[in-house]
């Protein structure tokens, strides 16, 4: 647990001289020394700073992928939950509105309206491989393959990727011309209004999940309706 944890160099140190995140660390290792069938963690980095959070997101990867242990996280970070979660379940004022897998219950249209401008969809990838001449990263999910921006990640690994609705914009062609990167074909699933004059548009990447926000005139323009083929451009993704 100590080296799965990297607890090594607070060994020695007082438990007042802990930072907070190195504190909450350390209490991650001792609730792990119990040996639990079921960890309960509820809101672990309300209390810690942007660094901190990043080293605990860290930490609680590993505690995911290293430990044959259930968590119940609670949580109101969208990021977090996008970052740690399989499995979701919503509630509003202590009931139950939906459960089920991240990524296919963020794609839901309801839960996606309700989530306004942060309405995003989850997609599951794997490290390609690096273009070192334009300092990129390449991720492959079932749709086809993403250009980011340089990660540290070695290839092979599994990557998590979030995609804003509102970074996303729908044509019925591929285009040319363009400094977008990332286009794929896709299939509309549904669509739902967003307001006085948006829609969402739920589509579907050879088996991934993604939303797009268009404006009504847009969706009339290009007379989307569910079982259309059209083409996904994406302006913006989070490397979770």
């Amino acid at each position: 647990t100590v080296e799965t944890l990297k607890l090594s160099h607070l060994l020695e140190r007082a438990p007042a001289s802990l930072s907070g995140g190195e504190a909450q660390r350390v209490a991650i290792a001792r609730a792990l020394l119990a040996s639990p069938r079921l960890l309960l963690m509820d809101e672990p980095m309300a209390a810690l700073d942007g660094k901190a959070r990043a080293s605990i997101l860290g930490l609680l990867e590993t505690l995911r992928d290293s430990f044959s242990i259930p968590v119940i996280y609670v949580s109101h970070s969208r990021v977090e939950v996008a970052r740690l979660a399989d499995h979701l379940v919503l509630m509003d004022k202590g009931k139950v509105t939906a459960s089920g897998p991240l990524a296919k219950l963020l794609s839901r249209l309801d839960i996606a309206r309700d989530q306004g401008a942060q309405a995003a969809a989850i997609i599951e990838a794997v490290v390609a491989g690096h273009d070192e001449k334009w300092n990129l990263t390449w991720l492959d999910f079932p749709g086809g393959r993403f250009s980011i921006a340089r990660a540290a990640r070695p290839a092979g690994s599994p990557a998590r990727l979030r995609v804003l609705a509102r970074d996303v914009s729908l044509t019925l062609a591929p285009q040319t011309g363009t400094s977008i990167l990332n286009i794929f074909p896709a299939t509309i699933e549904d669509l739902a209004e967003a307001g006085p004059a948006q829609m969402l548009v739920r589509l579907d990447l050879a088996g991934s999940p993604l939303l797009a926000g268009v404006t009504k005139k847009s969706a009339a323009s290009l007379k989307l309706a569910p079982g259309k083929r059209v083409y996904a451009q994406i302006k913006a993704v989070a490397l979770l």
